[in-house]
């Protein structure tokens, strides 16, 4: 089975109000590329991918006038994918949604969020767990001994997963972590004020994701969170002050030698996570204008739980680092015409034989 992740830059803007793919020659939001050829690299790009499953990072918007369950399904049909069924879950005012394209015959994947909903007002019962993820966490995020109020602005989607043929369930959580940039600083002294709160705030939304995450661990589900997490170790300067990175809080790092089960894992972050890493993988170019250049970040992965470890052969679909990729000349200009994210994929070898027999 093929599990993807692929962040789609502004999907959105490739759709009219009902949700008909822009096959026009109109430009699309993405930098010198018009909606009709980003149509088409995305196309090409999820028909090679052929993944059971694709959690699509901003996805279409949903909102008054536009519905993302509506726009993924025309995509499909429009590129011909079997991966035509659309899960969405807590909806969001951002216009980057988080779904699941999946195929239906192959999988049966259900919205299930955990957690006991919380009022703005209230803090909660710390006994209680995190609170649903459409809700408000009070977490001390400046260490002042006050709870600060935590949101997403992009609710992870949760999901209660079931391969068809066999039964076996397994749970997935999509993600889309805040961004650590200074988006609006004026000056320098901005840029770092800004830098240190939009880390606080990354930082608690992937310590609220963990202990969701560990509660699934401590009942035995077999997990999968993957998506866009916009962190990864040595990514900015600000880093040293809060001593880890979000990523490492999400994956376990440090809960001690006991709690090995605790832990999630993925190959592209134990490299990243490595002492002296110097040849990290990444999953994403962005064009730095001012500076006329591109910078490559390692920002998606696929962490899976212990027991799916084992069973698992990940991939960046990056069309300079991965020579498959690269001499298919077709598929490397729609991937870099597609997004500036790559899609990473996680295929599961999930016979009867490599399956927990109390599962399903």
């Amino acid at each position: 089975m093929r599990i993807a992740t692929y962040n789609v830059e502004w999907f959105d803007a490739l759709f009219d109000a009902q949700g008909r793919p822009l096959l026009d020659d109109a430009w699309s939001r993405r930098h010198d590329v018009k909606r009709i050829d980003q149509l088409h690299a995305l196309a090409k790009v999820f028909r090679t991918l052929d993944a059971d499953a694709i959690m699509v990072i901003e996805a279409p918007d949903t909102s008054r006038k536009r519905d993302t369950v509506q726009a993924l399904e025309q995509f499909a049909d429009f590129s011909g994918i079997r991966a035509r069924a659309v899960t969405t879950g807590f909806l969001n005012d951002t216009q980057q949604e988080i779904a699941l394209l999946y195929d239906p015959l192959i999988l049966r994947a259900k919205h299930d969020p955990r957690g006991i909903p919380v009022e703005d007002a209230g803090l909660g019962d710390v006994n209680d767990g995190p609170p649903m993820f459409n809700s408000v966490y009070h977490l001390d995020i400046d260490t002042d001994m006050s709870r600060d109020p935590i949101s997403f602005s992009k609710p992870p989607l949760e999901l209660a997963m079931q391969v068809r043929a066999t039964g076996f369930a397994f749970r997935m959580i999509g993600v889309h972590v805040k961004s650590k940039a200074p988006h609006g600083a004026r000056n320098r002294d901005e840029e770092i004020r800004i830098s240190i709160e939009n880390r606080r705030k990354q930082r608690a939304q992937c310590i609220w994701l963990r202990e969701r995450i560990e509660r699934h661990l401590s009942a035995g589900d077999p997990l999968i969170v993957l998506g866009d997490f916009n962190d990864g170790p040595g990514l900015d300067e600000f880093e040293a002050l809060f001593g880890r990175s979000g990523l490492e809080i999400v994956i376990g790092e440090g809960v001690g030698r006991r709690a090995e089960d605790q832990r999630l894992f993925d190959p592209h972050a134990r490299m990243a996570m490595a002492p002296r890493a110097s040849a990290a993988p990444t999953t994403s170019r962005f064009f730095i204008r001012h500076e006329n250049r591109y910078l490559s970040a390692l920002l998606d992965y696929i962490m899976v739980s212990k027991d799916l470890a084992p069973m698992g052969r990940w991939r960046i679909w990056h069309p300079f680092d991965d020579r498959a990729c690269y001499e298919d000349v077709a598929l490397r200009d729609a991937l870099l015409a597609a997004s500036d994210h790559f899609p990473v994929t996680l295929d599961l070898d999930l016979r009867t034989e490599n399956l927990d027999t109390k599962n399903g």
